[in-house]
């Protein structure tokens, strides 16, 4: 929404306090879940309840909360009334997220993100690797949205090309996953990007464009530092990805003009057309490239070209090649695979709907405000807390769900745009949570690229880079956007 539209929607909120709730039964409900949330990763292996964990815990939380209110005499209808406008509030992201699964899927079997792919190993070369390999990344991380898809496919390639080239695993490492994150961050594909402004409660461009402010420069500091590194580093053979590229040209019709669609969306982007408008396009366009370029493939998965279509959008798709670590890149879960994030959300939106309704959320961020009397200062604390949510629950969507839900208030409260607690959850949640051995997403990385996550944390530059870098556009006051107010 716009920002006009936002100050409108605010004035409408309906916050509620509760005078009888003290500051301790606030946080009974956060400390709570802090601890199943570390159990489930430290103990259960993120599976305590099944693959929702995280999901059916959040509505623990919620029901650990009413519990709370119905001690402090908060009735039940009022609960469930905040629960219904929270998930309301997210039926536009909701809706969003479903096309993003379905542009996943088109792209994928219309060859746009195979032709992303082999133009990126194209510009390989031993004397620019490092920064070759951010880019490489970022490339192909904007046009999956995904940061582990990256970094178990192209990410497992570039550490086998570069070690043979004899550069350093952790500068490789580095390199894939600053780019990796890069475009995660960057991708309306990606489900965090999504997610951040679900939270914070503005939409996905106007999120991506203003986190573009902190995110760029971040990026730019990290080809420049890597471009240095490939200068003063001796390689020895060749980059050779001729396998890799042969397998896509034979399996895909790779062709420039495959780009006409992510080119189409770019421009209705920057155009402000509205998101589901320019992803529907995307979708649509992609698919009749499909139909144009692709006939093989969909034959592949289907003997009728419209039933190869179908499935894209709404379910699973696997491109067979002859090479298996393509064969994981080249997948996509359609609508399907966009479920897990849309359970998150709407489990977070009856945990917070919950933490409204009792007064516990406004008697928190008033706690927040009092401490953070400064609008840096409410930065710092939303950093930190992402920050702490990444080590303690070990778990980068719920370092960004909690504290976006949490802070929100205390942002509007200073008059500031919501984009700037999303930009805050990114930069602060997103990236980070690769920098923790023990969460979910180092974990990962260490173990799909074979670096551990001490020997790459130095060189994963954008990464611990971009909270420094939201700070300190926080410290000196750089594009930070207030709310709009009604005259």
């Amino acid at each position: 929404m716009s920002e006009k539209e936002f100050a409108e929607h605010r004035e409408d909120e309906h916050i509620v306090e509760n005078k009888e709730l003290s500051i301790w039964e606030a946080f009974i409900p956060v400390i709570l879940l802090m601890l199943m949330l570390a159990y489930n990763i430290f103990f259960a292996d993120g599976e305590a309840l099944g693959a929702y964990s995280n999901q059916f815990i959040l509505l623990i939380g919620g029901g650990i909360a009413a519990i709370v209110g119905l001690f402090n005499k908060v009735s039940i209808k009022s609960m469930l009334a905040e629960i219904w406008e929270n998930l309301r509030s997210v039926f536009v992201p909701i809706m969003i997220l479903f096309l993003v699964g379905a542009l996943a899927g088109t792209w994928l079997v219309s060859g746009i993100i195979p032709a992303m792919v082999y133009y990126g190993l194209k510009v390989l070369s031993p004397e620019i690797f490092l920064p070759a390999s951010v880019i490489i990344a970022a490339l192909i991380s904007i046009a999956t949205g995904s940061s582990w898809t990256t970094s178990a496919t192209v990410g497992i390639a570039l550490v086998g090309i570069g070690t043979a080239l004899g550069i350093p695993t952790g500068m490789i490492a580095g390199a894939v996953i600053s780019g990796a994150y890069f475009g995660d961050k960057m991708s309306p594909l990606s489900d965090t990007t999504n997610l951040a402004p679900a939270m914070a409660g503005t939409d996905l461009f106007t999120h991506i464009r203003y986190m573009s402010f902190t995110t760029v420069p971040s990026i730019v500091v990290t080809l420049a530092v890597f471009s240095i590194l490939s200068m003063n580093i001796a390689t020895t053979g060749s980059a050779n990805v001729d396998n890799l590229l042969t397998t896509i040209a034979t399996t895909f019709n790779i062709t420039p003009y495959l780009f006409i669609v992510p080119v189409l969306v770019i421009i209705l982007i920057l155009f402000k057309t509205k998101p589901l408008i320019a992803l529907g396009v995307g979708v649509g366009a992609a698919a009749i490239f499909a139909m144009i370029f692709q006939t093989d493939i969909l034959l592949q998965i289907s003997e009728f070209e419209t039933t190869s279509l179908f499935q894209a959008i709404f379910t699973d798709t696997q491109i067979v090649t002859e090479n298996e670590k393509l064969n994981e890149l080249f997948s996509a879960g359609g609508m399907q695979g966009m479920l897990w994030t849309i359970y998150l959300i709407c489990c977070a939106m009856v945990f917070g709907g919950v933490m409204d309704g009792i007064g516990a959320l406004s008697r928190i961020t008033n706690a927040l405000l009092s401490v953070a009397t400064t609008i840096f200062g409410l930065f710092a604390s939303t950093v930190i807390s992402c920050l702490g949510l990444n080590i303690i629950a070990s778990d980068q969507y719920l370092a960004l769900v909690i504290p976006g839900k949490m802070f929100k208030k205390a942002y509007e409260d200073k008059g500031l745009a919501p984009e700037n607690l999303s930009r805050t959850l990114e930069d602060s949640g997103t990236v980070t949570s690769v920098l923790i051995p023990w969460n979910t997403c180092g974990a990962y990385q260490s173990g799909v690229l074979g670096v551990g996550v001490g020997e790459y944390f130095v060189y994963a530059i954008f990464n611990w880079l971009s909270p420094i870098t939201t700070l300190l556009f926080a410290a000196f006051s750089i594009k930070i956007r207030m709310l709009a107010t009604k005259v």
